[in-house]
């Protein structure tokens, strides 16, 4: 067998990665239906948690070496919300969230029914509480978008007589979005909006979960949906 044989042999059997360290996560987007009312099951973060705390966010988290991408986000919602996998229907993946800092973001869509939802037992080191917010009320065309600069850091010692190139080197920049959105008291930004808003537009382009048009701010214009049907760690 010659070289390049050799070579199709190698690569046929390769299983393509990504090169350097790179990690992967996995959340799950829950719909649930509360009266005839579409809602997106949101959690808050823990507010002692070393990562993101207070946060709002999905169930979801990070994808172990070898596990299916869906098996990671069933897992941890089941983890941090207590809702097993067999009272989940998947309807299918979302997209995929690429981030600049070595890490993919990958979604499921999912219902959860809403008696599962009142049965949910959160796990307190994780999740303060959960919630439910209306797509009805989701507006990103309301909400501020962020353009975050990302650029790199390169160290004093980097050899730039060895590699050709002047210290003024034109390195690749970059821009983050993070968007901003105020909703019934809840603050939904970052990743998280950028996952919701992708959601509601392509809902919408199919007329589901049309904007609720209101004339007047109703006084807990959340309850619809949550209020005293919040889960959370004190109930």
């Amino acid at each position: 067998m010659d070289t390049i044989e050799r070579i199709r042999g190698i690569y046929e059997r390769h299983e393509p990665a990504p090169i350097g360290k790179y990690r992967f996560f996995s959340v799950l987007i829950p719909f649930v239906e509360k009266d005839g009312e579409l809602c997106l099951l949101y959690e808050v973060r823990a507010r002692d948690m070393d990562s993101d705390p207070g946060e709002i966010c999905f169930p979801g988290g990070h994808v172990e070496p070898g596990e299916d991408l869906l098996a990671a986000a069933l897992r941890e919602t089941e983890e941090e919300i207590g809702i097993p996998a067999d009272r989940i229907e998947i309807l299918g993946q979302g997209d995929v969230l690429y981030g600049y800092a070595n890490y993919s973001l990958y979604t499921f869509i999912g219902v959860i029914q809403y008696r599962d939802f009142l049965k949910a037992t959160i796990r307190e080191e994780e999740v303060d509480e959960i919630f439910l917010m209306p797509v009805s009320h989701l507006d990103f065309s309301r909400a501020q978008h962020f353009r975050e600069r990302v650029y790199a850091e390169v160290t004093d010692d980097f050899p730039y007589d060895e590699v050709g190139i002047d210290e003024d080197y034109n390195w690749r920049t970059g821009q983050w979005i993070v968007p901003v959105l105020t909703v019934d008291g809840r603050v939904i930004w970052g990743l998280t909006a950028r996952i919701s808003e992708g959601v509601v537009k392509l809902l919408r382009e199919h007329h589901i979960g049309e904007l609720e048009i209101q004339l007047e701010v109703p006084e807990t214009s959340e309850e619809k949906c949550t209020g005293e049907n919040d889960v959370s760690a004190g109930k």
